[in-house]
């Protein structure tokens, strides 16, 4: 199982909409400066997330997108479902025809491990995310303002 570019391009620009959702409506040119996403490619993803109702689009001078109707309690597993995103460990795409028609001998656990992973990404959810991203932010600032309380300024003449 792997997470191609399109499912972590859409996470990112999704979270992205999360982090500034209290600052309005934000541009897809925005979103693309910020992460190096070219605007074509998160216009085709943005298509989907708009048709799953996960973004909301804003027309006019300062338009843009907003989190759509679930808001920050969108997860990682439906962004990476309204994009088709395949999260699936098996060879036959969970249908059991693996070898020669047949279930092969580890079927079962690379499905078992695809459900889990499934499971993984249903509970984190954008607002989750956030929350982290700050606590982070805020333990970063505080460590660098105790180690900047401690320090000595020294002027030579």
């Amino acid at each position: 199982m792997r997470l191609t570019t399109k499912g972590r391009y859409a996470v990112t620009a999704m979270l992205d909409l999360a982090i500034n959702e209290g600052s309005g409506p934000t541009s897809l040119a925005d979103i693309s400066e910020r992460h190096a996403i070219s605007v074509s490619y998160l216009e085709q993803l943005f298509a989907k997330l708009r048709r799953e109702n996960l973004v909301a689009s804003v027309r006019g001078p300062g338009g843009g997108y907003t989190l759509g109707e679930r808001g920050m309690t969108t997860t990682i597993l439906e962004i990476i479902d309204a994009i088709d995103e395949k999260v699936d460990a098996t060879r036959c795409r969970g249908r059991g025809n693996c070898h020669n028609g047949c279930k092969c001998i580890t079927h079962d656990l690379w499905h078992d491990l695809s459900q889990q992973i499934r499971l993984f990404l249903n509970n984190i959810t954008l607002g989750g995310l956030v929350d982290r991203r700050n606590q982070e932010q805020h333990e970063a600032d505080s460590a660098h303002e105790k180690s900047s309380a401690g320090s000595i300024e020294v002027t030579l003449i």
